[in-house]
């Protein structure tokens, strides 16, 4: 047993939501007690939010399972790491070789880019499979961001990110930061952020159907209808045009297709659009003026304005309005980060473009985006029969969990429990996981080293931090690298090789490619010389340390020797700060054209679609989501300490639409739409406007065969189970999760 003696203090990265906070973690024994931010963390300077705070909490959750379980005569039993992967092998393996690599599907959730395993090792598990049946969260998130942004600069992770700590004006459109900390958009302490704004003199703009804490902060929020984001954006840029308010500054020289969108958006009048997105027309002209005349400025949309039926346009013409007022890749504006492990940035110049619809889905024909599927057509995937090929047969499902995320979960429920095979890598039995043959569980964050290679990419400051495991692995559990290099080997007909060579493979691929490269440091040398000069303990920290050298601000392998590398991060703890966002156009352009394409042709395509919306006003009520700050999608509902109060499952309804419906606070709704029904209680309040009710995303622990106690105790309901997964934004696969017309009665009665 341990003892106040025994009591220590370690760094870690906060892997529980995008803010990516330094916490300093107290330690007794091999258990982590308490957590507090760390003051000198070059990027969060102490900033802790509940989830931080919980760490230990999280990481100690008796639920977390221990050791990989194995079916056996149709129970998930205890296993050995032998025998799981064996299990692995036999499940998989057979699959691919009598029906092909798309009879393999491979599914990711959000919390793999939360660890350095989830972004390390996945691609290489792919390009083993060579499987085009790939689903991931981010056809329920961001995807229409990642599509805009390839198609405008021909990279689909070129993501500028709002210059938070130096804008005079910023605009946000459903986001709500104060309880989301940030997304697509990485910042520790983004409500300190917006209050130093408004300190400063700056101007504060939310666009919201909720009155949201973020929204209350604000000096002018606009209640927009849902659905509608993209409608009032166009508009704006129409008054730009029209009142001759662009100023491109410096990107003129960089962008093609003004003219063109000038005329795109002529019939998206103020006036036009007033009535659809239930906001006045003088409003709309407000805040396109108030966004030009401001000395600096930002706008930033996020997964309000993405899951909606026209996201892709939606985050397009963000970027848009960036543009045309000459905020775009500059101070103040929304710029573009440079992360410590990005690329080698080769020289400005025409790049591959990017490209949509390479490939489409069996059943639906859904065009790939970004080498993805909707992940709302998964469950069609598996239990459809066509012509067009082989079901999805096996499935590798990697800290993701569907059946609550994804639409119709009752239908995904069903499908997965008819797979060949399905391994799941989850450190919980969750409603997806329950189904699988193989579970193969990672150990708790404390146990794992952290860098964010993702989130680095979209920082509002350039830094660079790496913090070691802070307790030892636990004999019996195996590392989470080690776990997915060994998936990646059983997978791909390499079973029983030893798990190092995933990564020297990767090595040996990387450098290969680097000494070819002419803009590279590492250009004309032996790559094999080279591998030997890297350092870490594991192949992981090699990794690492290889991605710094090559990287902007590297050593180049002793080419720049005050440049990065891990021995000089391991040296500095509190992570290294690299300094405030650059501008760096045109480099990180990569369309055919080497410039900004305003109008791709993709987006002109889709433009006509959001024009027939200028004449639809939906009847009726229409749902939207919530997020909470103690809470992170389906994750943190088994925490004890992240549940109750205000964090509950309950149906936001403004009083008139109650009293008229005849609904009373605290009393059972039941809720139906186009996917199924659930009954939620009511909870009465002007914080959503009329003809807008509200359940929060993540709920719906009720299902036999789980894990997951606490979380079962108060298990809430699915909203997710509402849709049928039928509506989706078109260029992106992306879910319709907001804006959705639903009924809603009193139980007893009939919606």
């Amino acid at each position: 047993m341990s003892t106040i003696a025994d009591s220590r203090t370690a760094l870690r990265i906060c892997p529980l939501c995008e803010a990516t906070c330094g916490l300093t973690l107290t330690i007794e024994g091999t258990r982590v007690t308490s957590a507090r931010g760390d003051r000198d963390d070059v990027f969060s300077q102490g900033f802790i939010c509940p989830k931080g705070a919980s760490f230990g909490a999280a990481d100690g959750d008796p639920d977390r399972l221990r050791t990989p379980l194995v079916r056996k005569d149709g129970e998930l039993r205890e296993a050995t790491w032998e025998e799981a992967f064996d299990a692995v092998a036999a499940g998989l393996r057979p699959v691919v070789e009598r029906y092909g690599p798309h009879a393999v599907g491979a599914v990711l959730g959000n919390p793999n880019v939360h660890t350095m395993a989830g972004a390390l090792y996945p691609t290489v598990l792919l390009g083993g499979l060579c499987t085009h049946s790939l689903f991931t969260a981010s056809t329920l998130d961001q995807m229409p961001k990642h599509v805009s942004s390839g198609l405008l600069y021909g990279d689909a992770n070129a993501i500028p990110v709002p210059d938070l700590d130096r804008t005079d004006h910023l605009l946000l459109i459903g986001a709500n930061p104060l309880e989301s900390n940030g997304s697509l958009c990485t910042a520790p302490d983004f409500p300190g952020k917006l209050k130093a704004l408004k300190a400063r003199g700056g101007t504060l703009t939310v666009i919201d159907p909720r009155r949201t804490r973020t929204a209350k902060l604000a000096d002018r929020h606009v209640a927009i209808r849902p659905g509608t984001d993209a409608l009032l954006l166009a508009a704006m840029a129409y008054v730009l045009f029209e009142e001759e308010l662009t100023d491109l500054g410096e990107l003129a020289e960089l962008v093609r297709g003004t003219d063109e969108l000038r005329e795109a958006v002529r019939d998206f009048t103020p006036e036009a659009a007033a009535e659809a997105c239930d906001v006045d027309a003088g409003t709309i002209r407000a805040l396109a003026r108030e966004l030009a005349a401001a000395p600096t400025a930002a706008v930033y949309g996020r997964i309000g304005s993405c899951t909606v039926p026209h996201g892709t346009l939606a985050s397009w013409l963000v970027d848009i309005l960036n543009i045309l007022t000459g905020n775009l890749d500059r101070p103040g504006g929304a710029l573009f980060p440079q992360a410590a492990t990005d690329r080698t940035p080769r020289p400005a110049g025409p790049g591959h473009g990017f490209a949509l619809g390479r490939w489409h889905s069996r059943v639906s024909r859904h065009p790939e985006a970004k080498g993805e599927l909707p992940m709302a057509a998964l469950a069609e995937e598996i239990d459809t029969a066509t012509a067009e090929g082989e079901p999805i047969r096996a499935l590798v499902v990697i800290a993701a969990n569907p059946v609550l995320s994804a639409p119709d979960g009752d239908r995904l429920d069903k499908a997965l429990g008819s797979l060949d095979f399905m391994v799941s890598v989850d450190p919980y039995l969750n409603e997806t996981s329950r189904h699988a043959h193989v579970v193969l569980p990672p150990p708790p964050p404390s146990q794992s080293p952290h860098h964010d290679f993702a989130f680095n990419t979209l920082a509002v400051r350039n830094q660079v931090r790496y913090t070691p495991a802070a307790v030892p692995l636990e004999p019996g559990r195996m590392a989470e690298t080690e776990i997915l290099a060994r998936l990646v080997l059983a997978a791909t007909g390499m079973h029983g090789a030893d798990p190092s060579a995933v990564d020297d493979l990767v090595i040996g691929q990387t450098l290969g490619k680097a000494v070819k490269e002419p803009h590279s440091p590492a250009h004309g040398r032996d790559p094999r010389e080279l591998a030997a000069q890297l350092t870490g303990e594991t192949g992981p920290e090699r990794r690492l340390d290889m991605m710094l050298r090559l990287g902007p601000y590297g050593d180049g392998f002793g080419v720049r020797p005050e440049g990065l590398t891990l021995e000089k991060l391991l040296d500095q703890p509190h992570g290294i700060d690299l300094g405030p966002l650059q501008s760096r156009l045109p480099q990180p352009l990569k369309t055919r054209s080497g410039l900004v394409e305003l109008l791709p042709q993709p987006l002109a395509d889709d433009l006509p679609r959001l024009r027939d919306a200028l004449r639809r006003r939906p009847e009726g009520l229409v749902l939207v989501g919530r997020r909470h700050l103690r809470s992170n999608n389906s994750w943190m509902h088994n925490i004890p300490a992240l549940t109750g109060g205000t964090n509950r499952c309950t149906l936001h309804i403004h009083p008139d639409d109650a009293d008229r419906l005849g609904v009373t606070d605290g009393a059972p709704v039941r809720v139906k739409g186009a996917g199924g029904e659930v009954v939620a209680p009511a909870e009465v309040t002007d914080a959503v406007r009329r003809g807008v009710v509200s359940l929060p995303h993540g709920w719906g622990h009720d299902r036999p065969g789980t894990r997951t106690t606490h979380a079962a105790e108060n298990p809430g309901v699915n909203v997710n189970q509402l849709l049928d997964g039928s509506l989706l934004d078109p260029l992106s696969g992306t879910a319709v999760l907001n804006g959705v017309p639903i009924d809603i009665a009193p139980t007893g009665t009939t919606p």
